[in-house]
């Protein structure tokens, strides 16, 4: 009898989470829908603003720009794209495991910048990396007052040398079941865009120039940040449906097992009865 209660609460436990993780799951694949189509919006910008950046990359004025200017690298920074908090798989976990490597693969002093509360707890554990600043990851709709500060400083340590190069880890969102951890160079711009050949630039090559390298690194640490917010509703959305998927399974294993203890205490009272019997008989 007691095994058959123990197993009882089990059931009852299990189902109160499996509605957790239901409901969970419910809420991820709303926030996934809009996350994806805000993502989605601003790559077409990026690509046409990566193309006159290329462009302009060959011309004069870029080769004097202390944005394009590439340094021996003696000192690193990163702006690792995380999420706020846990129950999304491997999400976090991946992102750590590719920034390791890419910290490893310098072999310089590092420094971060971090958006995402689960990237600040996992730097402030690493006693060789410090933490140049932290951002929530979740900001609403404005998602580019977080670019913007983030991009401000990681400019301000690249003009002033504290980093000879920046890079944004961030998670690009492909589909609601791929997502794949991407190491992007950041500053200073890669010369190797693709060029758009020759073409009059008005008013001026240095203005152009000037607003569209801003505007391009601002388009792409707000892209990280958006695909990072997708891809972390895309795995918290699988996550959640695999917990209810297996709390489904345990609930049938517990019911079975409550079927077995019941019919084997029913059996062991009939042979009880059984054996009185015989015993008043005799």
């Amino acid at each position: 009898m007691a095994e058959q209660q123990n197993i009882k609460r089990r059931i009852k436990s299990v189902r109160n989470t499996k509605q957790i993780t239901k409901a969970m799951q419910m809420v991820a694949a709303s926030k996934l829908r809009r996350a994806q189509l805000a993502a989605a919006g601003p790559k077409a910008y990026l690509e046409a603003a990566t193309r006159i950046l290329g462009g302009l990359a060959q011309t004069p004025e870029a080769l004097t720009n202390p944005l394009f200017e590439e340094r021996k690298v003696g000192k690193a920074l990163s702006i690792l794209v995380t999420g706020d908090r846990s129950l999304a798989g491997a999400y976090n976990s991946n992102i750590f495991r590719v920034f390791s490597g890419h910290v490893e693969s310098h072999g310089v002093p590092h420094s971060v910048i971090c958006i995402g509360r689960y990237g600040a707890l996992h730097v402030a554990r690493l006693s060789d990396i410090t933490e140049e600043a932290a951002y929530p990851a979740e900001v609403g709709n404005s998602d580019i007052e977080l670019a913007q500060p983030v991009l401000a400083e990681a400019v301000e340590s690249f003009m002033s040398g504290k980093a000879d190069v920046v890079h944004v880890i961030y998670t690009e969102f492909i589909s609601a079941i791929k997502q794949e951890v991407r190491v992007l160079q950041l500053l200073p711009i890669p010369a190797r865009e693709v060029a758009l050949g020759s073409a009059t630039i008005e008013p001026s090559t240095e203005e152009v120039l000037v607003l569209a390298t801003r505007r391009l690194l601002e388009a792409r640490v707000f892209q990280a940040i958006l695909d990072g917010r997708a891809s972390f509703y895309a795995a918290q959305m699988i996550a959640m449906k695999s917990a209810t998927d297996n709390a489904s399974d345990l609930i049938d294993d517990l019911t079975l097992a409550a079927n077995n203890a019941r019919q084997a205490s029913i059996t062991q009272e009939l042979a009880e009865i059984s054996a009185g019997s015989e015993a008043i008989i005799e």
